[in-house]
């Protein structure tokens, strides 16, 4: 029969929270099924910790100390493309919004349960494309879809003509679907010449994709900018 533990086996998150008791509790629960919890007090310490252990999930109190958590999202986001739950007490739409927009995967209102929690990382982990099968020959994102063997896109039943490194751009974008990533992020994943990699031509990059998939500049419905954070794939339904 199946443990609870190993559900979770080798399963870590950081948790940025200044609130002691909170994030006691918090740890004594995901430590019981078998989740390693690493804290932060502060902000720096959370993005340090996070980039040195590369967790699966960070979790994040939405006030800590010297950051409001939104801006504490951004400041992730540039860096790195962890799944981030920030937990928070607003829980109208608006600043559910301005927290998915800051690039925060999921909001979750306090108070929660622990199981509920529990069920919310799990689900990140799942989304965030981590799998021991085989790997993936292509990526669909709605009306896009990366041929990964032969390097083909196709948008909207299109063949579209991309240089190596425009191909590398979107997929690494298209393996993250709906969330977004920051310019120093998506510079330490695309792998390419140091010319091509140089932080202003992301933009550059991004426009010219946006022109080869017809997707408009104002109002693009596939590459979407996300202010303050960087770029992200829409994926469709």
């Amino acid at each position: 029969m199946t443990s609870r533990n190993d559900i979770n086996e080798a399963l870590t998150v950081v948790l940025v929270d200044n609130d002691h008791r909170l994030a006691a509790l918090t740890t004594e629960f995901l430590t019981r099924y078998g989740v390693g919890v690493n804290v932060a007090r502060d902000g720096k310490e959370g993005l340090d910790m996070t980039l040195q252990l590369m967790p699966d999930v960070v979790l994040i109190n939405a006030v800590v100390p010297g950051f409001e958590g939104t801006d504490l999202c951004m400041t992730f986001r540039r860096r790195s493309d962890v799944p981030i739950i920030l937990l928070t007490p607003h829980e109208s739409e608006s600043s559910r919004m301005t927290s998915l927009e800051s690039g925060a995967d999921e909001c979750i209102a306090t108070p929660f349960s622990a199981r509920e929690l529990l069920a919310h990382v799990q689900a990140q982990v799942r989304r965030s494309g981590v799998s021991t099968g085989p790997e993936r020959r292509q990526i669909q994102c709605g009306n896009l879809q990366l041929d990964l063997s032969g390097r083909r896109v196709t948008w909207e039943d299109r063949d579209i003509k991309l240089t190596p490194y425009e191909f590398d751009l979107l997929k690494v974008m298209a393996e993250r679907a709906n969330r977004p990533i920051g310019r120093e992020r998506l510079i330490d994943l695309v792998k390419g010449s140091a010319e091509e990699a140089f932080d202003r031509s992301i933009d550059f990059h991004i426009s010219r994709l946006r022109q080869k998939l017809g997707d408009d500049a104002r109002h693009p419905r596939l590459l979407r900018t996300v202010r303050g954070v960087g770029y992200m794939i829409a994926a469709e339904g």
